[in-house]
């Protein structure tokens, strides 16, 4: 909404700026009315938005132990477009702070749900494409990334996130091996605080 009054005074300054004398023929409120409205698939999102306790299980191969920690997210929206979750923890592998930041959107155009991941552990900008199942409990995500097989080249990475219910939710990361087969990675139990 700041954007969108930003541009409509830009847009009345002009004029003048230019030296024109005429009133410019801008219909403000035929533009503000065009102006794109949250969809279903947006709403879906704000099921997501709230304090959460969260509790990672992490296999860095086969035969390894799982890692366990625990850590916290804490879900915004951003206008009724966008959610952004902030999850905070300590890093299993050497007790070091851990930050990480997902967005999540919706793109009409592509029909898909679009977001992004950064952490604290490395330099990628994770970037998502996914869809929801007809249910409306399974979120799906596509990316890729540094594969945790051979650190020198990508693969297809997997991220679901399934609603078990309003204040629970299991989140599951797997990638593509070099023989095809998906294996899963890090499994996340949350839990709703508030």
């Amino acid at each position: 909404m700041k954007t969108t009054c930003a541009l409509a005074a830009l847009l009345m300054l002009f004029p003048a700026a230019m030296g024109w004398t005429e009133e410019p023929a801008i219909d403000l409120e035929a533009m503000m009315a065009e102006m794109p409205k949250p969809t279903a698939e947006h709403e879906w999102l704000k099921q997501l938005v709230g304090e959460w306790e969260t509790e990672a299980t992490i296999t860095m191969g086969p035969g390894a132990e799982p890692i366990t920690h625990t850590g916290t997210e804490t879900v915004e929206a951003i206008g009724g477009f966008w959610i952004m979750g902030r999850n905070k923890g300590i890093c299993p592998l050497d007790g070091s702070p851990f930050t990480g930041i997902m967005t999540l959107g919706y793109d009409p155009a592509k029909e898909k749900y679009v977001g992004t991941w950064v952490d604290s552990m490395n330099s990628h900008l994770w970037t998502y494409e996914g869809t929801v199942d007809a249910a409306g409990k399974t979120l799906t995500l596509e990316t890729e990334g540094m594969s945790p097989a051979n650190p020198e080249e990508t693969c297809k990475f997997r991220d679901v996130m399934e609603l078990k219910g309003r204040d629970e939710r299991v989140f599951t990361s797997s990638f593509e091996g070099p023989d095809g087969e998906w294996m899963k990675m890090v499994a996340i139990k949350s839990r709703r605080v508030k």
